[in-house]
């Protein structure tokens, strides 16, 4: 029970790394906040299951491109926990295009969703991480931020732009208490990698080391490790789970 008497928000997390990390949180004894825009029957899937196994889990439905909405996320987990120890800032989207086809809806959208959400969502938390002296940010890049990838340039800028915004933070918020960390996750099974041609998924895999993709679970155990008491020196760190991808 490494998270017992926490509590977290995870934004993003009626799918995906998202829901994977909400369900071993609240199996370690945290109680989370699930978060999502558009996919609120699968939200409630997520709750509902880990309610069944007798976590605790709520639902808030909340755009974290809004600042009025990250407010409101912040203080749903209040009204409902009285207390917000861990933050992820998961919430995320792709609108894949090479350049001279890129929409500046795409850039915006992408940019808006992935890195504005994750400025937005840690400004609504602050003031009362600040108040009880202690809080644990955790934010989620990728390994196309750390090397690059073609058709990508508005996903790997806001990744990119995660990373940045990670150390900047660590840095202007430790005399707080607040430790800031980020996870760098490689290709991993989920809907995205579900949709891809079998040949790029082939040409994927022949790049990884360990040869073959990541488990969402995988990223998940990053996420309990670095939201838990074992790394309070931690602070600042880009923790990378690529198979080797990108050493």
């Amino acid at each position: 029970m490494r998270l017992k008497g926490k509590s977290a928000i995870i934004t993003g997390s009626s799918s995906g790394i998202g829901s994977e990390i909400a369900f071993l949180f609240a199996r370690e004894g945290g109680s989370v906040i699930i978060n999502c825009n558009k996919m609120a029957d699968e939200g409630r899937a997520v709750v509902e299951t880990i309610q069944k196994a007798g976590g605790s889990a709520e639902l808030c439905i909340a755009d974290v491109r809004s600042v009025e909405d990250a407010e409101r996320l912040a203080q749903h987990a209040i009204e409902r926990f009285g207390k917000i120890d861990v933050l992820v800032n998961n919430a995320g989207i792709i609108k894949d295009s090479l350049i001279e086809n890129m929409t500046e809806e795409q850039w915006r959208d992408v940019l808006d969703t992935n890195l504005t959400g994750a400025f937005n969502c840690t400004k609504s938390v602050l003031p009362h991480m600040k108040g009880q002296g202690r809080g644990n940010i955790i934010n989620m890049s990728s390994v196309v931020a750390e090397m690059g990838n073609i058709g990508q340039i508005n996903y790997i800028a806001s990744k990119a732009g995660i990373i940045g915004l990670t150390k900047a933070l660590a840095l202007e918020l430790s005399r707080y208490g607040i430790r800031v960390n980020a996870i760098a996750p490689g290709f991993c099974t989920t809907r995205i990698m579900e949709s891809t041609p079998e040949k790029v998924k082939e040409k994927i895999l022949s790049r990884i080391p360990l040869k073959r993709f990541g488990d969402p679970k995988e990223i998940a155990y990053a996420a309990l490790f670095l939201a838990s008491d074992e790394c309070n020196y931690i602070t600042g760190h880009v923790l990378s789970v690529n198979g080797g991808l990108h050493l």
